[in-house]
């Protein structure tokens, strides 16, 4: 032990002193991801357990590329014997770390794993961990670090997520910044010549996914009260049904209620977006809660099999409670839910004409408004707001005035 490289960066240092069991990293490039993972690797293989030590990389090709020398340079003179075709390597004692391709699973099966590195598993099918891994995982209560630079919000970014929730795991995040041993002048050079999404997954490490950029979200404004007159419009787009199907909560879309008053100006002042997965009976209460209390000169829904069925039922509560509403059915009027959201919403928030309330949804519509168009990223909250565009009516003819004193020359015909 005496012989190894084990000197660590303060964060690799704060990850293997952590004790929880399963370890979620998500690290900008060359923060030093790899030497964190080929130091587990050698400590637990050495730790005198039972049980096999794997490290898993998207391919088996980028398994050699990566770890095999980073292992060498660090365990050299502990290693008994190493098979560059098996890519298995030996320490003292007996002890073999594999080096695995999660293109391969069929080679993950059938083992009993003391400690796993998953490395870019952004990059890997989920059911390789999920249906292969995790249980290899279980006789033993092995550990696990999964480490990786983000790809969006994909499954990756559910596990770094659930990591907050679930006992025994944690989760950690950290910029290519937090390597002292990188040029912080390289890093800013990378700022100044990619992409803004390039330079934030990459060196930030950052979920947030792959966008065209349509909307600035830096030039979003915010108010506290709306000082101008106008109308209330209520635009709703309707997902499932909690508790309707056996889709994962987390995957099913969000119901989305958008509440909002356009100014004779034509300026739209957004006063509240409500959005959640409810059942049938929830949805209808929070429709006609939200009718109740902003009285909205028109009410739009999306036509569809959620519509057909919110109807009925909240058509019963109307006559219930004593106030008859009418709805409007919206549609997307054969276009692409981008080209549709888009034409309703960029050139708004491009020229200022709208304007959010200050609340707790906000983070969420910025958030969607970021991020769109991605398949990783909800959409609900603009979806709903884009809506109003077939709703609202503005005069934009106020104030031209007309010649009072022109009269029809004759009677029958006009002129």
């Amino acid at each position: 032990m005496s012989d190894l490289n084990l000197q660590l960066l303060p964060w690799q240092e704060e990850v293997m002193q952590d004790s929880s069991r399963f370890k979620i990293v998500a690290a900008g490039r060359r923060t030093g991801k790899s030497h964190l993972a080929a130091i587990s690797l050698i400590l637990s293989a050495l730790d005198g357990r039972e049980g096999k030590v794997f490290y898993v990389a998207p391919t088996q090709g980028q398994a050699r590329d990566v770890i095999w020398h980073t292992i060498f340079d660090i365990a050299n003179d502990i290693i008994e014997r190493s098979h560059i075709n098996n890519l298995e390597i030996t320490l003292s004692g007996g002890n073999t770390i594999y080096l695995k391709g999660a293109d391969r699973p069929d080679s993950l099966r059938g083992v009993s794993l003391k400690h796993l590195v998953l490395d870019e598993y952004a990059f890997m099918k989920p059911d390789v961990f999920e249906s292969i891994l995790r249980p290899a995982l279980a006789d033993r209560k092995g550990s696990l670090i999964a480490i990786g630079t983000p790809e969006g919000r994909n499954h990756f970014y559910d596990m770094f997520q659930g990591a907050t929730g679930w006992e025994g795991w944690s989760q950690f995040h950290y910029t290519s910044f937090d390597n002292p041993l990188v040029d912080k002048a390289e890093i800013e050079h990378a700022r100044s010549t990619l992409p803004s999404w390039a330079f934030q997954q990459e060196f930030m490490a950052s979920f947030d996914a792959r966008t065209g950029g349509i909307f600035d979200t830096d030039n979003f404004i915010f108010h506290d009260e709306i000082k101008d007159p106008g109308d209330y419009y209520i635009s709703i787009d309707l997902a499932g049904f909690k508790n309707q199907g056996q889709r994962k909560a987390k995957k099913r879309d969000n119901s989305a209620i958008a509440v909002t008053k356009v100014a004779p100006s034509g300026k739209w002042y957004v006063e509240d977006i409500i959005y959640g997965q409810w059942s049938l009976d929830e949805t209808c209460q929070k429709v006609f809660d939200a009718v109740e209390k902003y009285r909205p000169l028109k009410i739009g829904m999306e036509r569809g099999i959620a519509q057909q069925a919110v109807m009925s039922p909240l058509g019963d509560l109307m006559r219930r409670r004593g106030r008859v509403f009418r709805i409007e059915l919206l549609t997307h009027g054969n276009q692409k839910k981008e080209d549709r959201i888009s034409w309703a919403l960029e050139g708004r928030f491009a020229n200022g004409m709208i304007s959010l309330r200050k609340a707790d949804w906000n983070a969420t519509f910025v958030d969607e408004a970021a991020n769109f168009p991605s398949t990783l990223v909800h959409d609900d909250l603009i979806d709903s707001l884009s809506y109003c565009d077939q709703l609202a009516q503005v005069a934009y003819l106020d104030g031209i005035e007309l010649q009072e004193e022109w009269e029809p020359m004759d009677d029958a015909i006009g002129y």
